[in-house]
Formats: C-alpha cells, sequence, structure tokens
C-alpha cells in the first residue's frame, strides 16, 4: 500500500507540495493537468513539466485522477471515436512518461453530487452533505447556483463553471442513454483503450458514482457489487479495474464494503477511504476519518484491503474543514493529514497482527 494526497496543481490547490512533503508516511501525489478540458490530448512536455515540479518537491506521481471522459464517448454519438482516439494517445504519453494509474469516471452530466459544502457540524467544523429531498425539490439547472457561493472561490471537479453553463444541453443530449445504453458505451470505450493500457500497464480505475442511486433521473451504473462485477467481465482485462472509494459505495448503505472489496482481488487499483454519517439513507454528510465519528468501520475497510493483498496507491478522501482554513471544500490540508495519518495506523496495526500471526503459527 502506498499512501497519497490529492494535489490540483499548484496554480489551482491551496495545499502546497511542500506542505504534502511533510505528511508522516506521504510519499506521492495523485494529480492531474487540472486545466485541459475532456477531449483534450495531454501532451508529453505538460505531463514532463509536472513531473518535475513534484519530484523537485521530493514526491512521486502515483497515478492520474483524472483523465476526464468525453460526452461524446460516454453517450456514443458519431464522434466519439476521434475523442477516444485523443484518450489513447493521452495515455500513451502518460505510459511514455512511466505513469501507470488512470482514475476516471462514466457518470453522466455531474460528476458528484452534493446539496451542501459546508454543512456545520457539532464541532464546529463544516463538510460536505447530500440530502435528497433538497435534490427532488430543485431544478438540475440550478444545482451549481446551489453551492457555488460555498466553494471558496476554486473551481471543483465535475463542477467547472463552463460546464454547468451546459447544463441544460447536456440533460438533452443524455435523454435517450440508460443504463444499459451507458454500460454499452463503457465496453465500447474500454475495448478500444485496452490495447494502450497493455503496452504501456496502465491500470484504468474506474471511480464509483456518487452517490450511487441516480440523481435528477441520470443513469448511474458503477454503484454496486453487481454491476462493478459485470463491467470486470464484459472486459475481462487486468487493466480493467477500480477505484474503490468507500465514501461513493457506501452512499447506499446496502452496499457491504468490505465484501466488495474481497469480491474485486486483483482489481482494485487504487482506493479511496473516508467515512459518512448518516441521518437518515439519504441524507448524509462526510465525517473525519475516525470510525467512531462516522458509520463505517474503518479497520474493517483497511483489513479487506489488506487481506487481498492491495499494494496500490490509497489516499485519504473528503476531508473536513478545521482550525478555519480556507480551501477547496473536502480538499484542505488539515483533516486530510489526519485522515491519512489515521489511514497508516490502522494498516501499521493490521500488519503487524498478521505478522505476529505468522510467526505464532510458525509460517
Amino acid at each position: 500500500m502506498e499512501m497519497t494526497l490529492r494535489w490540483y496543481g499548484s496554480a489551482f490547490d491551496t495545499v502546497t507540495l511542500k506542505q504534502i512533503r511533510q505528511i508522516p508516511g506521504v510519499g506521492g501525489v495523485i494529480t492531474t493537468l487540472y486545466d485541459t478540458v475532456p477531449g483534450e490530448v495531454w501532451s508529453r512536455e505538460a505531463i514532463r513539466k509536472m513531473k518535475e515540479e513534484v519530484a523537485e518537491a521530493g514526491l512521486r506521481v502515483s497515478g492520474i485522477e483524472s483523465v476526464n471522459v468525453h460526452d461524446a464517448i460516454k453517450v456514443g454519438s458519431s464522434d466519439r471515436d476521434a475523442y477516444i482516439e485523443n484518450y489513447i494517445q493521452t495515455l500513451e504519453n502518460l505510459g511514455l512518461e512511466d505513469i501507470h494509474l488512470v482514475c476516471y469516471n462514466f457518470m453522466p452530466v455531474f460528476d458528484w453530487t452534493r446539496t451542501e459544502l459546508a454543512r456545520k457540524r457539532q464541532d464546529g467544523s463544516t463538510v460536505l452533505a447530500y440530502n435528497q429531498k433538497t435534490v427532488d425539490d430543485m431544478d438540475p439547472e440550478k444545482m451549481f447556483e446551489s453551492i457555488e457561493s460555498d466553494m471558496n472561490g476554486t473551481v471543483m471537479p465535475g463542477w467547472e463553471p463552463e460546464r454547468m453553463e451546459r447544463v441544460k444541453e447536456l440533460f438533452e443530449l443524455y435523454k435517450d442513454v440508460d443504463d444499459e445504453k451507458l454500460f454499452e458505451n463503457l465496453k465500447y470505450f474500454l475495448e478500444k483503450i485496452m490495447p494502450v493500457c497493455n503496452k504501456y500497464d496502465i491500470k484504468m480505475a474506474i471511480h464509483p458514482d456518487d452517490p450511487a442511486w441516480s440523481v435528477f433521473g441520470l443513469p448511474r451504473i458503477i454503484i454496486n457489487k453487481k454491476n462493478i462485477l459485470r463491467m470486470m467481465k464484459m472486459v475481462d482485462d487486468p487493466h480493467n479495474g477500480v477505484t474503490f472509494c468507500s465514501g461513493s459505495y457506501g452512499t447506499n448503505l446496502e452496499n457491504d464494503l468490505p465484501d466488495m472489496i474481497r469480491s474485486l482481488k486483483g482489481r482494485i487499483h487504487f482506493a479511496h477511504v473516508r467515512n459518512l454519517k448518516f441521518n437518515s439513507p439519504t441524507d448524509f454528510e462526510e465525517a473525519a476519518h475516525l470510525s467512531s465519528d462516522g458509520t463505517f468501520d474503518m479497520y474493517e475497510i483497511m483489513k479487506a484491503l489488506y487481506d487481498i493483498g492491495f499494494d496500490g496507491p490509497i489516499r485519504p478522501d473528503h476531508g473536513r474543514m478545521i482550525w478555519d482554513e480556507v480551501a477547496m471544500p473536502g480538499y484542505g490540508l488539515y483533516d486530510r493529514a489526519l485522515g491519512a495519518t489515521y489511514l497508516n495506523g490502522l494498516w501499521e496495526a493490521i500488519d503487524k497482527n498478521a505478522r505476529r500471526g505468522q510467526e505464532r503459527s510458525g509460517q
């Protein structure tokens, strides 16, 4: 297991590489070229420049999150092959620059959905939160407007203003796309890119839909064990894998997170580990990573990853905003640093217990 932190680049992130370097046990970042748009080819020069900046800070690029998939690919429009070719070229450039992990998603319109970016908790921290009734009562075209004031002047992934200005157009684009069509288009995309992934050993790690159910009537397919196993089978290649995000799969309380992890042995290429606190099955808020602060047993989640021999990058996910920090909601320094340290502590304890058990049994 390699502990990492997500970093958006020096031009966009309030957290610096110098600060990340000082978090115990964190040696790499999961990053992106945040000023690119879906469908654009990432040049080798831009990738190399980003890698060099990270290396100069004493860190490494452990993976990319995200190389965004153009909507033409998701809906299967007539121009999708041109965008897939651009995606393949980007993957090749990443491979040539010795980067071998790409997290991506296949969510229509909204990459993730929250109704609040600064819900205040009893301890005074603020967190991202979701309430289904608020969504049911909302015009989707007003979604961005409702949370924009809480973005602290940052540009949040999946909620770029230029994209949100096209919400009505995007809903029209997806009007004939249901779950089956989305699965079909995902299969087409994966089959096209697997040759370059095999050539350069690039692990594609699809991120689950968040929350794990339909929002505004849009299709959502990466939501549960049944669907993710279907995806693995339909393109049965070891480079076709998943980002196991406990906070996204965990939005649906019917998902048994440790069981899902164990069912995906060998196909989890990247992990996001975070906790949620539920006020009802459809009203939840982000919590501290500590098990007792939320609903999930973080020990059991980390143990399941350990038990399947997971050795890829892992990162703490959305953190609380604490200690008066002003940053991109969910992506401040302090609470994510606490989360990384806590997760590293769990892993160390699990590993030592396993080793001692082996010694006692004479293995």
